[in-house]
């Protein structure tokens, strides 16, 4: 059974907390009513059942059971006559949540700058030196990815002063996995990225699941030299390199591909090449 307080329930939740306090407010006994607005009044004596209830208790034990249907009822009726409550709370929740997901966000890239955009074990294309740098977290299994791989091609094709990061992210299966080991072995033998662009194209614009077999194929066609490939892919370095980015992924929040990070902000998802544009526009200003 899901928790009652589970994220989908929570909106619900907070609608029926608000209902049931304007409908107990309306119905609290005068008696206690004035117990609470009064002015300081002398204490009473107080006998031992006075010093151990809580209030909130005595409050609690005044509704009858009559009472208490009527309030269920009354928030009942109220959320079926308004459910535009329950949309408002969880667009409230889903504001306040994305919220506290891009100051965390910042604080993280802060912290793990050097890492996110200059860590020696990534792949850099386009221009090294250049006036902003954005990072893609992908899998080469990812569908979204080979949709957004154009979009990637038109940036460094377009802006000459675009630094272009890109980090394996296998969270797709073994396949994945055995994939990256091959293209982090790749990087390793092509520094400029050059070689490592065509080779990358060919398996994450390839079709078929990515795996060690097409990996590899494609290292072949892109002209890597094999034998040091067969010997690198299992390297410290390839460890070392997706060990880092699963890390940093886990600390940004990152649960999916593509992700990026530009400037200050992590962007989820095929967003587009529009989108990313104007993240990249937004950093220059």
């Amino acid at each position: 059974m899901n928790d009652l307080f589970s994220t989908n329930r929570r909106p619900l939740r907070f609608a029926m907390l608000v209902a049931a306090t304007v409908v107990a407010a309306a119905l609290t006994p005068p008696s206690i009513a004035s117990a609470q607005t009064a002015g300081p009044q002398a204490p009473a004596a107080k006998t031992p059942a006075a010093q151990t209830q809580p209030a909130d208790n005595q409050a609690a034990q005044s509704f009858s059971t009559d009472q208490r249907q009527a309030i269920e009822s009354i928030i009942k009726d109220y959320l079926v006559q308004h459910p535009e409550v329950l949309q408002e709370a969880m667009d409230a929740l889903d504001k306040r949540q994305k919220e506290a997901d891009a100051d965390k966000a910042r604080t993280t890239i802060k912290e793990n700058n050097a890492t996110i955009f200059s860590s020696p074990h990534q792949v850099v294309l386009g221009n090294p030196q250049g006036n902003v740098t954005m990072v893609e977290f992908f899998d080469y299994n990812c569908g979204f990815c080979k949709r957004a791989l154009p979009d990637m091609l038109d940036l460094l094709k377009t802006d000459s002063d675009l630094k272009f990061v890109l980090k394996e992210f296998p969270v797709l299966g073994q396949g994945s996995v055995e994939a990256a080991h091959v293209a982090v072995a790749a990087r390793m033998q092509d520094s400029s990225g050059k070689k490592y662009i065509e080779f990358h194209q060919k398996l994450l614009g390839g079709r078929g699941p990515a795996d060690k077999a097409h990996a590899l194929a494609a290292a072949k066609e892109a002209g890597f030299d094999m034998a040091r490939i067969d010997k690198d892919m299992d390297s410290d370095e390839v460890k070392k390199t997706i060990d880092e980015n699963m890390k940093l992924a886990d600390a940004l929040g990152v649960s999916g591909t593509p992700s990026y990070v530009v400037g200050d902000e992590v962007v989820v998802g095929a967003v587009g090449i529009d989108e990313l544009k104007a993240k990249i526009k937004a950093v220059r200003k």
